[in-house]
């Protein structure tokens, strides 16, 4: 867990400060109408301009206007199955601006009506298909909605179009699990859990799927819910491992405590080690860059051995093309996304297999 503010340097601190001022949240244009009165966002941004397709201009010789362009979705329209279905409505991903489509490819899942957009071979957008909007790929046509068919519109090409289902989906919702990993990671923004006194304690959970409340949490419950809305228990795979691999776990006593365990970052690292597909941890690699969904292990305290603190790289960006860290960062603070990459030491990097 992360440790208390009175432990961290007065510079430390007052990065904390400045980088909680700033952070980012994510949502859709509208409230659910299931919302549980959580506290919503403290901002909001819309995509960036770069991001957005010029309308099309008129054909030549024509005196007709072009047709508008749609406006973007508000939210991604699928069906989620994991964490929190009262924010599904609220939850949407940016695709990078000046996208190409020699970057992109594209599944079709028919059975579970979604199409896949991976960028780089990393999937990073997820479609309802059963729209209003057709868009003719080959000899295929997808019925999208009218703003998707915008985004995708120049994107997809024939030769990069796939059908078939995700190879890895815990959950079976047609989402692969490292992208419902970031699903999960932007509901934890919206949800805006506070870093209390009370999240820093010892709380008794039930097993499997326990959880602290809703309202609270630390840098540890940003990932174990993140990780969650794929379909897979930390908790309970933690534990299992303990029990499996004994001599991982140096620091768990006796067979582990399932109200804890998970929620300590020492105690985490081994477990992704063993089960997650280690990338390079230098952030300028051109081989391995980041990626949105992946775990980064943190390091806010050089003088000590080992990560003390944990985030999972989001899909938007900082004013300096730095990627955003979706945590929780220290007392005060809720789950957010902060410009962390720019000041803080990142000892590991995880994604889970695609």
């Amino acid at each position: 867990m992360t440790p208390r503010p009175s432990n961290r340097s007065p510079i430390l601190h007052r990065l904390a400060v400045l980088a909680a001022g700033v952070a980012i949240s994510a949502s859709c244009a509208r409230r659910s109408d299931a919302d549980t009165g959580l506290p919503a966002p403290r901002a909001q941004v819309q995509p960036a301009a770069s991001a957005r397709e010029a309308p099309p201009a008129p054909a030549a010789g024509s005196d007709r206007p072009a047709a508008p362009r749609p406006p973007p979705e508000a939210c991604l329209g699928v069906a989620d199955r994991g964490i929190w279905s009262d924010l599904d409505d609220r939850i949407q991903l940016e695709l990078p601006a000046g996208l190409t489509a020699d970057r992109v490819a594209a599944r079709v899942d028919d059975r579970h009506r979604v199409l896949v957009l991976s960028i780089d071979g990393v999937a990073r957008k997820v479609y309802p298909i059963g729209g209003p909007a057709a868009l003719a790929i080959g000899d295929r046509a997808l019925a999208l909605r009218p703003g998707d068919r915008a985004e995708l519109a120049g994107l997809l090409t024939a030769e990069r179009l796939t059908a078939g289902p995700p190879a890895h989906d815990r959950d079976d919702d047609g989402i692969p699990d490292a992208l419902d990993v970031l699903i999960g990671a932007r509901k934890t923004v919206v949800n805006a859990d506070a870093y209390t006194p009370e999240a820093e304690d010892y709380i008794e959970m039930s097993y499997p799927m326990g959880d602290v409340p809703r309202t609270i949490g630390v840098c540890t419950d940003v990932i174990i819910r993140a990780v969650r809305n794929a379909g897979i228990d930390l908790q309970k795979e933690l534990h299992d491992d303990i029990r499996r691999a004994r001599a991982a776990y140096p620091m768990v006593k006796r067979m582990g405590d399932p109200s804890i365990d998970q929620r300590r970052v020492g105690t985490l690292l081994p477990y992704f080690k063993r089960h997650w597909e280690a990338h390079a941890a230098r952030l300028d690699d051109p081989r391995d860059p980041l990626r949105p969904g992946d775990v980064l292990f943190m390091d806010t305290f050089p003088g000590r051995d080992g990560p003390d603190h944990i985030g999972i790289v989001s899909d938007r960006l900082a004013a300096p093309g730095r990627p955003l860290v979706i945590n929780n960062w220290t007392d005060g603070t809720v789950t957010a996304e902060m410009d962390l990459l720019a000041f803080v030491p990142v000892l590991y990097r995880f994604r889970l297999p695609q």
